[in-house]
């Protein structure tokens, strides 16, 4: 069973749509800066508009169950992602943010609105997670809707090129709580 296909998701600030090959720009520019990508497992440093290339052709071709949100400000600037992906039979969470957007709620605003509206089309699907276990922020705002630490781990970071303790989360059907908007 799937989600269905990605809808656009409005909330107070933000605007969650599908991705186009047009983004590649914003994209490249995020993930180039290594605040960003070395929180992340499976993004490369250094990181380029090619590599962003490489991400959305498969991502805006539509033949895949998962859901890709490009987070939007009011004037449609790309400034961040919000993914569930199907992965070895589990849905899986994952996030990132343009550094300059950080610390103002968009993350929190933007999570809550994708799990919200997933949990509403998949209720009884548990969604999976993690952070790195020097990302506190990270951990804060999944604790916050919900998610439940079950175990840590090492996993391989490339951008750090080095493997990196991970916490794992999960969050449980019916348990999503809605995060409070900074």
């Amino acid at each position: 069973m799937t989600p269905g296909p990605m809808p656009v998701i409005a909330t107070d600030r933000l605007v969650l749509r599908p991705h186009r090959l047009s983004d590649a720009d914003a994209i490249a520019d995020t993930l180039s800066d290594f605040a960003v990508t070395r929180m992340l497992a499976r993004v490369p440093a250094p990181y380029d508009r090619q590599d962003a290339l490489d991400w959305l052709v498969p991502v805006t071709a539509g033949g895949m169950p998962d859901w890709q949100f490009a987070i939007t400000t009011g004037d449609d600037a790309h400034i961040g992602v919000v993914a569930i992906e199907l992965r070895h039979g589990l849905w899986h969470l994952g996030y990132w943010l343009n550094r300059f957007y950080w610390r103002r709620g968009y993350m929190s605003e933007a999570v809550s609105a994708v799990l919200e509206r997933f949990s509403r089309r998949m209720p009884d699907t548990t969604v999976h997670s993690g952070v790195f276990a020097d990302n506190p922020a990270s951990l804060k705002l999944q604790e916050k809707l919900g998610f439940r630490m079950t175990g840590c781990s090492e996993i391989y970071s490339f951008a750090r090129n080095t493997m990196v303790t991970h916490v794992e989360t999960m969050l449980k059907p019916g348990a999503l709580q809605q995060a409070r908007i900074a």
